[in-house]
């Protein structure tokens, strides 16, 4: 902080002075009459401006300063980052300790959020599938008992079952897609997310410029991380109208959720962001959350990755 004002400063300085100097010799056809009949002894560089040929000769030595003060600045501001940052920048040790501590964190929560979904797994189908199941069982039993002394009463039973089934069916396949959409597995997160879009009362516009797929668990926590902004859009941003952009940028997956509602939404109240935040952090991505009073809201979910395979189509 001591040296940075004192020296490097000079660095971004040098090519301001030379596109200044390259203006300053543009001009001088202009104004070096008053200077010279004033007294003045003027000099441009190496040229001494005494008439106006010597001061039309001052015009391309102008020109050649303008374009080497242009062309010099992203490289001297490029170095004038790399001296800053050698000095405020933490060190390799630090980096490594620091990149050290949020793996070993996100891990412990990747453990937690695990251990969660299997616990509320295990509870949906002791409670759902399970459960009818086993009545279904206990009806087949009964329908088994009547099925000679009562055959209509058997009939209605079967029936009974049947419907039973047909239950226990839909809350499995609701508990896969919970899981592991099948959409998601067989066309990606393009047309997955586009199946939410579509099951959703909200008008929603989809766009996907994906070149090709992310790795599947990459595609999942991405998955799910919409699935949960769309669940806070319908709970809480009474909006008209939702836009989900799905793109491939740096080496970056990057999906931008807005809506036109009322926006204020806060990552502190409430768990439904954090535990987004929780999901991305095992595979070093962010949630970037932008929500005025007012709105609109726009949250970014960005997560480093490589894409495998070509878009097999498209929206």
């Amino acid at each position: 902080m001591t040296v940075d004002p004192l020296l490097i400063w000079v660095l971004p300085f040098i090519p301001i002075t030379l596109i200044a100097w390259g203006l300053f010799g543009l001009l001088m056809p202009a104004y070096w009459s008053p200077i010279v009949h004033a007294g003045g002894n003027q000099w441009y560089a190496f040229i001494h401006v005494t008439n106006g040929t010597t001061a039309l000769l001052s015009v391309p030595l102008g020109i050649a300063f303008l374009g080497l003060g242009v062309w010099s600045t992203p490289l001297f501001l490029r170095w004038y980052g790399q001296a800053a940052g050698s000095m405020l920048a933490p060190t390799k040790q630090a980096a490594l300790e620091q990149q050290v501590a949020h793996l070993a964190e996100s891990r412990a929560e990747v453990v937690d959020t695990g251990a969660a979904e299997i616990r509320r797994i295990e509870r949906d189908l002791h409670d759902g599938a399970q459960a009818r199941l086993v009545a279904m069982g206990m009806t087949l039993s009964a329908a088994e008992q009547v099925l000679d002394q009562n055959p209509a009463a058997a009939r209605a039973l079967l029936l009974e079952a049947r419907d039973a089934s047909a239950k226990a069916l839909i809350e499995l396949r609701d508990l896969v897609r919970g899981i592991h959409p099948p959409v998601l597995a067989d066309r990606g997160i393009g047309e997955a997310v586009r199946a939410l879009a579509m099951d959703s009362p909200l008008k929603i516009r989809v766009t996907n410029e994906l070149p090709g797929r992310p790795p599947a668990p990459v595609e999942s926590a991405a998955y799910f991380a919409v699935s949960e902004l769309l669940a806070n859009v319908s709970k809480h941003a009474d909006a008209r109208q939702v836009w989900i952009d799905i793109r491939y940028e740096h080496g970056l997956l990057r999906i931008d959720v807005g809506d036109d509602g009322r926006g204020g939404a806060d990552p502190g109240h409430g768990t439904g962001l954090r535990g987004i935040e929780r999901r991305l952090s095992a595979f070093d991505g962010i949630l970037a959350l932008s929500s005025p009073p007012g709105g609109p809201t726009v949250a970014t979910v960005e997560v480093p990755c490589e894409l495998s395979s070509p878009k097999t189509s498209s929206f």
